[in-house]
């Protein structure tokens, strides 16, 4: 990965909150969504415990995606990190990047869990609607 796409990937996936976490569950593709923040070049997520799904990204390579498609923008992106994923303990600014937790997940206590992802492939994807409106889903 070169050092300018990196730098890109980065940039852009700061400018949104939420992306989704992929691996693998008893050998299916799985896709969860995750709190992210991007701070010394490696992305921090956090995602409830209570659904387990940490379980399955801990150790393992994981790919994390994040995107501005629904944003109605004319210029539209999609980031992808591919890296193994660590457990780690937030720094105090760390946490303080993330804002506060949600307070429930599917109506049960939100209990955070933090990992880590060092990317070893970084992908950037782009669509440009400068020239014209993209087109309406609903009237």
């Amino acid at each position: 990965m070169s050092s300018e796409e990196a730098a890109r990937a980065i940039d852009l996936l700061g400018r949104v909150r939420y992306g989704r976490v992929a691996t693998s569950l008893h050998a299916l593709p799985f896709v969860a969504p995750a709190r992210h923040v991007v701070t010394g070049g490696r992305v921090l997520l956090r995602l409830h415990a209570g659904f387990g799904y940490h379980q399955a990204c801990l150790g393992s390579v994981v790919a994390y995606g994040a995107d501005n498609l629904n944003s109605g923008a004319e210029h539209l992106w999609s980031v992808q990190f591919t890296g193994t994923a660590e457990p780690c303990e937030p720094t105090a600014g760390e946490l303080a990047l993330f804002g506060p937790p949600p307070r429930a997940a599917d109506g049960e206590p939100f209990e955070p869990m933090y990992m880590r992802i060092a990317p070893q492939f970084v992908t950037v994807h782009s669509l440009d609607y400068s020239t014209e409106r993209p087109p309406r889903h609903a009237a």
